[in-house]
């Protein structure tokens, strides 16, 4: 029983290592955890529901997730392939093109369940002349 905590905790430790790898190297991941940060806030000040909190965070999720994949992959393929191949490009453009859908469907996302509930928040705070 012992050596299945010790193994758990071996496993947190090599997914935290990962992780802040990808926080040292990946400025991409800084930008999406500052529009995240903004977001959360937005829904706070919005009292969002739960559902679109789940929404919400289920997506930046997904984000995170697709860096985080793509990262593997690019140091992956760097390692396989030091020297420039169209293959290795290949890789890194399709880990990219998924970030960038992942990011593109957050945005989307974000505007349904932050826009309605903003505009309304943003109208009533205009004073009626």
């Amino acid at each position: 029983m012992k050596s299945f905590f010790l193994s758990r905790l071996q496993s947190f430790r090599h997914a935290f290592r990962g992780w802040f790898y990808v926080m040292q190297t990946q400025r991409n991941v800084w930008i999406h955890g500052v529009i995240a940060v903004i977001v959360f806030i937005l829904g706070l000040w919005l009292r969002l529901p739960p559902r679109d909190w789940a929404v919400i965070i289920l997506t930046a999720a997904l984000v995170f997730t697709a860096e985080f994949i793509n990262t593997s992959i690019e140091v992956t393929l760097d390692l396989a392939s030091p020297d420039t191949h169209p293959l290795a490009k290949i890789g890194k453009d399709v880990g990219a093109a998924a970030v960038l859908v992942s990011a593109l469907a957050a945005i989307l996302i974000g505007l349904l369940l932050l826009g309605p509930p903003l505009w309304l928040k943003l109208i009533s705070l205009i004073p009626n002349s």
